[in-house]
């Protein structure tokens, strides 16, 4: 499994402590779920594992629900930070789908299909991550905002936030219903942008 990169903000000393812990109780709470299922790995067994008392897991996560939201967050935050090195040159849409698919080819189709299951495995944790593509829409768009900062562009932007985390929605919903064996999940990333462009 990939590891969880910090985010790009975590500079200072009490903030990159802070990442670190929750990355390391986020990595072990997700091995612990691929070992023994969601609903056979307890808070006590977490908390063990990662070192620390029980009570201070709630400093960090409120829930084993947020462990599994802190990958999608941490995911996020990568492709954000690998944006923010574009250049301005580029066309926006091309920019934001090559880091998109560069990033989802990391995973493997086994670990693509673990971290999906889990995420599925909860109603709590479906809502939860349709509500992540909402907060990562609007995130993107600043981001975008940061690269190309032409006010008149930001109308453009918007619409390329959208479109280009809908791709990534359908995307992956294509990748979790394709039959037999399954196929990459960039694969199907970069198909739903070729079809993007090519109706734009």
């Amino acid at each position: 499994m990939s590891e969880i990169p910090p985010p790009s903000g975590a500079s200072g000393p009490r903030e990159r402590k802070r990442f670190e812990t929750r990355r390391r109780i986020a990595e072990v709470g997700l091995r612990l779920f691929l070992a023994h299922g969601y609903d056979g790995t307890t808070l006590d067994a977490i908390a063990a594992e990662a070192g620390i008392a029980r009570r201070s897991f709630f400093s960090y996560f409120k829930s084993k629900d947020e462990i599994l939201l802190f990958y999608q967050d941490a995911s996020a935050a990568d492709v954000f930070a690998e944006l923010l090195k574009t250049s301005p040159d580029i066309r926006p849409l091309d920019a934001v789908r090559d880091v998109m698919i560069k990033h989802v080819a990391r995973y493997t189709v086994d670990e693509m299909t673990t971290i999906d299951n889990l995420m599925r495995s909860s109603p709590s944790l479906m809502a939860g991550k349709q509500a992540k593509y909402l907060e990562q829409e609007q995130a993107l768009f600043n981001v975008l905002c940061q690269v190309w900062r032409q006010p008149e562009r930001r109308l453009a932007l918007r619409m390329v936030a959208v479109m280009a985390i809908g791709a990534l929605r359908f995307a992956i919903q294509a990748w979790y219903e394709q039959p037999g064996r399954k196929k990459p999940a960039a694969r199907f990333l970069r198909e739903a942008f070729d079809s993007l462009q090519s109706e734009l």
